[in-house]
């Protein structure tokens, strides 16, 4: 087998081990400090390593970020399918919600949108973030859609409504310590009744003065 074709070696199980302690170190730095106020020498000590030694596992900064938001992603795939096996679409809609929106802590929330801001800066994170919204949104419409109690109901346009105020809820819970997130919570509940029914809420058509 010529050096070509051979497959490049699996990182050991205590390298992998490394790196995934490296990146829980680096959440903690990230949501304590900021993103760009925490440094390599930061993620370092709080992973009780060296400074030159964390460079083996990850080359920079923004490499650990696109490790976090890369293992963000599978960690979300694999969750949900846990969810799923039940084969209860209802209760995997809700499990779902609740785990990453309404029962989210407040340092994820955190964690959240600071990779939110990054990704308006970094093309790569944008990248990750983007398909993860695409698989996150498709999975959501044919949920809603297998959901739907009338024929009326538009799944893409529920979606786009929870969605927001979803997104919402992450960016509260992270500014604000003490947010209530009931008044949300019963929105949210409104919105799927009646989306679901295809009774979702239109937005009136406002008038328009010729120029």
């Amino acid at each position: 087998m010529s050096t070509l074709t051979k497959s490049v070696p699996k990182p050991s199980q205590a390298f992998t081990t490394r790196q995934e302690g490296i990146l829980d170190a680096a959440e903690t730095c990230f949501v304590r400090n900021g993103f760009h106020r925490s440094t390599m020498q930061d993620i370092a000590r709080e992973a009780s390593m060296s400074s030159p030694n964390i460079y083996r596992y990850f080359v920079s900064k923004e490499a650990v970020l696109l490790a976090m938001a890369e293992r963000e992603r599978r960690r979300a795939a694999d969750r949900i399918a846990q969810f799923e096996e039940a084969g209860d679409k209802r209760a995997a809609l809700f499990s779902t919600i609740a785990y990453y929106h309404l029962e989210i802590p407040r340092d994820g929330a955190v964690l959240r949108v600071e990779l939110w801001s990054e990704a308006t800066r970094n093309s790569e994170i944008e990248a990750i973030l983007r398909e993860r919204e695409e698989q996150s949104s498709a999975w959501f419409i044919a949920t809603l859609a297998a959901l739907a109690t009338s024929p009326n109901c538009d799944p893409v346009a529920l979606y786009g409504a929870i969605s927001a105020l979803l997104k919402g809820i992450i960016v509260n819970k992270a500014v604000f310590p003490a947010f209530d997130i009931d008044p949300a919570l019963a929105q949210l509940h409104a919105l799927l009744d009646a989306g679901l029914a295809g009774n979702l809420p239109v937005q009136p058509c406002r008038n328009r003065t010729a120029p």
